[in-house]
């Protein structure tokens, strides 16, 4: 069972600072279509990283999957290029596919681009995807 001491922690505790994209936002997308064409994106600020502790079976099943044991939360989003999620909300991603350049963060269907600073932590899988909307 997760505790609410172990979500305090991850979205508000201590985390490893990481330097995501540093310069415009414009040159964030830009860039994002390069790498993603036709991808669907998300804009986000004050953004966590997160290493998911797994077995080492549970890592073998994401890995054959193409996915990597890592997720994201962004406590504001920026803009959303499909109009799905509004400014200033949260979001939680899925597992990633790829993380690359240190500011996108790709999933099946999206790729985060990550402006500004974030943290990089590790949490559980039940404490990580513990947040959901609604």
């Amino acid at each position: 069972m997760v505790t609410l001491e172990e979500i305090s922690q991850l979205l508000y505790g201590a985390g490893e600072e990481v330097a995501g994209w540093q310069d415009t936002q414009e040159d964030l997308i830009s860039l994002a279509a390069k790498s993603f064409p036709g991808k669907a994106f998300c804009v986000v600020t004050q953004w966590i990283l997160i290493d998911l502790t797994v077995t080492p079976d549970e890592k073998e099943k994401l890995t054959n999957l193409g996915l990597l044991p890592m997720t994201l939360f962004a406590h504001e989003i920026v803009l959303d290029s499909k109009g799905r999620f509004q400014p200033a909300m949260w979001v939680r991603s899925n597992f990633g596919k790829s993380f690359t350049q240190g500011c996108m963060f790709e999933t099946k269907s999206t790729v985060y681009l990550l402006l500004g600073t974030g943290q990089r932590k590790e949490a559980t899988v039940g404490a990580a995807f513990s947040m959901t909307v609604g």
